[in-house]
């Protein structure tokens, strides 16, 4: 039995300690009355680096503030889990997919096939090779092996939009919005964008030791976390936070427990609504996928 490499999100340098963490929030937070971006913390990023033609849509339809739960890197160990668990709690989660994953092993070939059936969820494309098993740097170089990469994911996994999220990387690319967190990567972005992909990175990450696997926050510091950001408008939208988790992390019970009590929470905070990635402003109907019948 194959197991898939265990991959985390953003530059693979060594993750900040949750006091490291704190301190960046406080003084992003002072920074923002001088300065439009937080370059140093690409999770950080605030209101002001949202583009003029992004919309404020904070307030649209019913004026809650809205949520996009994302999952990356299944099928894993993990995804059963999670899958199971938001559709006990009747959630809308976004899963975005590597390619290699859905075919790995005969239990990771089910689980896919769980995913493709279930109701409520979205699934999008995380690369085929997820920048070939994390050499992030010589993945990028070449923006020609970036496309054909993601393109090969879209096709053999037959997906339904062009919703990228690039692997380890928190890039956006959704109408006239446009963020690169790692500069050098910026060519390849530009390029799969060119392509007709539509690339969505986060806003918060819900971070976890990739040693163990085990979550770094608790479940209410996340309640907490959420709700600070929100105020002080660190979202690439006002208004609209992307959330990333990794559903390997779901393995364990003590963090599967941790997972039930976020979805609780965000669910019975009456100035919260969850949404799909596809639901998020700016990306419409630009991000189906027309097929030939």
């Amino acid at each position: 039995m194959t197991t898939p490499a265990v991959a985390t999100e953003g530059d693979p340098e060594p993750r900040s300690t949750f006091f490291l963490y704190i301190l960046l929030i406080a003084f992003a937070g002072w920074q923002c009355q001088s300065s439009p971006a937080s370059p140093t913390h690409p999770h950080l990023i605030v209101k002001d680096t949202i583009p003029a033609g992004i919309a404020d849509t904070s307030h649209s339809n019913n004026g809650k503030r809205k949520i996009y739960l994302t999952f990356d890197d299944g099928p894993n160990k993990g995804t059963r889990n999670v899958l199971a668990l938001v559709k006990a709690e009747n959630v809308p989660v976004s899963f975005f997919i590597v390619g290699e994953h859905t075919k790995m092993s005969d239990w990771q070939k089910t689980v896919w096939d769980s995913l493709q059936t279930a109701s409520g969820i979205l699934l999008c494309n995380h690369s085929y090779t997820h920048a070939l098993h994390n050499k992030y740097s010589k993945f990028y170089q070449n923006p020609d092996t970036v496309v054909k990469d993601i393109r090969q994911a879209e096709t053999e996994l037959q997906l339904k939009n062009h919703i990228v999220r690039a692997p380890g990387r928190n890039c956006w690319r959704i109408g006239a919005l446009s963020y690169t967190d790692i500069k050098k990567s910026k060519p390849a972005i530009d390029s799969l964008q060119a392509s007709g992909f539509t690339l969505m990175g986060w806003d918060l990450e819900w971070h976890f030791n990739p040693d163990t696997l085990a979550l770094i926050h608790t479940a209410d510091e996340m309640l907490q976390q959420i709700d600070s950001v929100f105020r002080r408008g660190f979202t690439q939208q006002k208004g609209h936070l992307v959330l990333l988790a990794h559903d390997q992390v779901f393995q364990r019970k003590e963090d599967l427990a941790q997972l039930k009590i976020l979805l609780e929470g965000l669910k019975r905070n009456s100035k919260y609504e969850l949404l799909l990635a596809n639901q998020y402003p700016g990306i419409g109907v630009d991000s189906l996928v027309l097929r030939k019948r």
